[in-house]
């Protein structure tokens, strides 16, 4: 796990300047603190951060090259199967000098090309410079877990693990996107391959970006595309293969020469992790969030009673509302791109704390994605049957989402399901706010198609891959290829790499996502029960206690509830105040009435409001950017 970052001047012969990389490489220092190197090639400059995970000597050093220095390679991530892939490449006679995974990237490529990147399991952020040919190639892992960020200009690209390095390369700092902003108010984060500053993009899961000959290429190297199982297995068979898959998967990604640890929730997939990762060892570190005995939400004796159970060594953290609102500016500064979920605040602190004693941590994102875990796929799921009633029996549904007074999220999955159009329905289901709320929140001029129509595009390409998924497995193919990766993922990268901890997904490995897609939505909700496959092997690997415990995650209603309080106090004066950044994008009357409504208890906007104070810090951490870059001007 480290910082990549570069710049390829490939419309000219202009050279890039060490101290352009060196100074890339100074934003990213949080991502390595152990090692650092540059490669400069004439127009081409490679700059690299590393936190040392697997092979720890000096061989793992990057950039890395083969021994003919034809191919040089930063990379961000872990590849699982290294070792694999490792004995194959010897067997056509590559040579390694180190016992580290990025070597298997530059033989690999070496011997398959762009093809390599499909044989990894694993993350990764990388870029690949072939001198011979001058060509630059950079690759987002399938799964989305690592980012890469770039921007082009003036026959110029500069590409980073974050957006700090591109900024610098950048020079002059980049404008705010009027379109992302109403972007992220209506998803909470904003999807690939926008960001919220203009000219500055990500790649999105399984993307690739090639320079070659002057020219500029993007394309999804990662297809998969998926096929149910015909016939689709037995309950019994989907079990005990998921639980090898499970078990092959831990395996693999307990592979380091650092101490590693567990974030533990005290709930059913963090629990698991832990038990899963017991079949390989014990006394392991677990790391856990806690907000005082007056929260009934407080985890902490649950995830130390789940701890206790397979003799881990459990480490706490607690926090308090005056912690929230003191380190939600640092936060929302970290992760670069805002992103208004509440987890973020303990996500930090459960980071931080857990690297005192680790340097990887596994966290168990990915079986609420892959198995149906959110209310909001209940909804998904049982709404073609609804729409197969006759319309007298629909129309009531209609009525009663206009009397809900509060429930905001019941009214939008109520409203969605009238939706025939699947992608609508879908964004409808996403979406914070109704469309009727978004127009009239956003300044209309600062946009110039409208506000819906930016929306709309956002995920037009995925429609191919719906055509052989029920609405379900459909919907969480969505969620895998942007909700995942450029919100939940995005933040736990950024949040975990501000204090130099490797976090890793065994969830999201490779050969159980890719199997679990193939199966049918019935293994996913079943009779109402949400995440029913997973459950059902967490039943042969936990006790009984786990397996009941109520859903907690990192304990974010608790955060919610801290937010609704200090709406009463100090972040209620960023949307008091009409100075605040948010209104050259926002119409203060629109936010007065939400907050009004709020307060009254004639509706919940506690989200909404949540996402325009995130927005406002993020927007106030701009403008000191760009003060900030007037006084002390990059060179």
């Amino acid at each position: 796990m480290c910082g990549i970052c570069g710049e390829f001047n490939f419309g000219s012969d202009a050279p890039v300047s060490a101290s352009t990389i060196e100074a890339m490489m100074g934003t990213i220092i949080h991502r390595g603190p152990d090692d650092a190197g540059q490669h400069l090639d004439g127009n081409l400059g490679l700059g690299f951060r590393r936190l040392a995970i697997i092979d720890l000597s000096p061989a793992g050093h990057q950039p890395m090259s083969d021994q003919t220095q034809a191919v040089w390679v930063v990379f961000n991530g872990e590849i699982y199967n290294y070792q694999q892939l490792r004995q194959e490449l010897q067997g056509h006679g590559h040579v390694f000098r180190s016992n580290c995974d990025t070597e298997v990237i530059v033989h690999g490529y070496k011997q398959w090309g762009d093809a390599v990147l499909n044989r990894f399991n694993g993350m990764f952020g990388l870029a690949i410079w072939d001198m011979k040919k001058r060509r630059l190639l950079l690759a987002r892992d399938p799964m989305g877990i690592k980012p890469v960020y770039y921007a082009i200009r003036n026959g110029s690209l500069a590409f980073g693990s974050e957006i700090r390095p591109v900024r610098v390369a950048l020079g002059e700092p980049p404008g705010v996107d009027p379109e992302a902003v109403a972007l992220f108010l209506r998803y909470r984060y904003t999807p690939a391959p926008r960001t919220m500053f203009k000219g500055i993009q990500k790649l999105a899961a399984g993307e690739k970006l090639v320079v070659e000959n002057g020219q500029v290429h993007f394309s999804r190297y990662y297809q998969f595309a998926p096929v149910p199982f015909a016939p689709q297995p037995r309950p019994e068979e989907a079990a005990e293969k998921l639980i090898e898959l499970y078990k092959t998967a831990m395996k693999r990604h307990l592979i380091s020469d650092v101490p590693l640890g567990l974030l533990l929730s005290g709930g059913l997939d963090s629990g698991l992790l832990l038990a899963l990762m017991s079949l390989y060892g014990r006394d392991w570190q677990t790391f856990s969030v806690g907000y005082g005995s007056s929260f009934a939400d407080d985890e902490l004796e649950d995830a130390a009673k789940t701890a206790r159970t397979y003799g881990a060594r459990h480490n706490a953290v607690h926090l308090t509302r005056e912690t929230f609102e003191d380190i939600l500016p640092r936060i929302v500064d970290v992760i670069e791109e805002p992103v208004a979920s509440s987890s973020i605040v303990p996500m930090y602190f459960v980071c931080q704390r857990a690297r005192e004693n680790v340097k990887v941590a596994l966290i168990g994102q990915g079986p609420d994605e892959l198995f149906g875990g959110y209310t909001r796929h209940l909804g998904v799921h049982y709404g073609a049957a609804w729409r197969a009633l006759p319309g007298w029996l629909r129309a009531p549904s209609a009525a009663l989402a206009r009397a809900l007074p509060r429930n905001d999220t019941i009214k939008r999955g109520l409203y969605s399901l009238h939706e025939l159009d699947r992608l609508r329905r879908f964004q409808q289901v996403f979406s914070l706010v109704s469309d009727n709320a978004m127009q009239g929140l956003v300044r209309p001029e600062l946009i110039a198609e409208g506000e819906a129509t930016v929306a709309a595009r956002c995920w037009e390409e995925y429609r191919p891959a719906f055509e052989n998924l029920d609405d379900l497995n459909a919907f969480q193919l969505l969620e895998l290829r942007s909700s995942l990766p450029d919100e939940l993922l995005m933040y736990g990268d950024k949040l975990s790499m501000a204090h130099a901890l490797e976090i890793r997904v065994p969830y999201l490995d490779r050969e159980v996502v890719e199997h679990v897609q193939q199966l049918s939505a019935s293994f996913k909700v079943r009779h109402g029960v949400r995440k029913w496959l997973h459950r059902e092997v967490s039943k042969r690997l936990l006790p009984s206690e786990i397996i009941h415990r109520k859903k907690r995650g990192f304990a974010v209603n608790v955060v919610d509830g801290w937010f609704r309080q200090s709406l009463d106090g100090r972040i209620r004066q960023y949307l008091a105040d009409p100075q605040s950044q948010i209104y050259r994008f926002l119409e203060p009357a629109a936010v007065r009435s939400m907050l009004g409504d709020h307060a009254a208890g004639r509706a919940d906007h506690h989200k909404m409001l949540f996402s325009i104070v995130v927005l406002e810090q993020w927007l106030r951490t701009v403008r000191l950017i760009r003060r900030t870059r007037r006084t002390h001007p990059v060179h």
